[in-house]
């Protein structure tokens, strides 16, 4: 990665999941026009040549034939990090080669303007990760943005510098159900304290 202006993050799309919409209130009227927006706010943010790392739930109650033509109109590179409703993507009968790979995990690294950048992509949150003590980003999904913000008392309860990037999130944040641009999370981390929770406390953070 030589250029962040190129690179995205999001999660938790649910395409073709009628019942997200209850679920974590999104207002949309039906299934159709959340896949239809959520594809429109898409593209109008994303090129052909960004790069955008998916952290799982991609979507969900429906099937391989139902998601290959969603996919297909999605522009970028797509990396996709497994979320826990992955079963029609995960089926054999798909054909994965619209993903640049798909893993269950995964650590970025990268230098951008002299600085270091580690990463640790999941579907599910950490309260440590790699390098957490030292700075290290954690951005994750599955949550639908009720660990960053609680919806019964409007609180905010942000840990370390970790976030959900899922489309949920996107739209308390930024107004839409879209991923999110890497400086917008930088933006938002930069503000956050480092939280050091073992040992790593008493060393030097590296």
């Amino acid at each position: 990665m030589n250029n962040t202006s190129k690179l995205f993050f999001t999660s938790d799309t649910h395409f073709g999941h009628e019942n997200i919409m209850k679920y974590s209130n999104r207002p949309f009227r039906d299934v159709n026009h959340m896949n239809e927006e959520l594809i429109k706010n898409w593209n109008a943010l994303i090129s052909e040549d960004d790069e955008v790392y998916h952290l799982g739930d991609f979507a969900f109650g429906t099937t391989p034939e139902k998601t290959s033509p969603i996919l297909d109109r999605l522009n970028g590179r797509i990396y996709l990090v497994a979320g826990n409703h992955e079963r029609c993507i995960t089926s054999s009968s798909y054909n994965r080669d619209r993903f640049e790979w798909i893993r269950d995990k995964y650590v970025l690294r990268f230098k951008e303007n002299g600085e270091k950048y580690m990463i640790t992509l999941a579907h599910c949150a950490g309260r440590v990760w790699f390098s957490s003590h030292g700075g290290s980003w954690m951005l994750y999904g599955h949550s639908h943005d009720s660990l960053d913000f609680n919806k019964k008392t409007g609180k905010l309860t942000e840990w370390g510098k970790s976030m959900d990037c899922g489309v949920d999130t996107a739209y308390r944040l930024l107004g839409e159900y879209r991923p999110f641009r890497f400086n917008e999370i930088k933006n938002i981390l930069d503000k956050r304290e480092i939280e050091v929770v073992d040992h790593h406390g008493n060393r030097e953070r590296t």
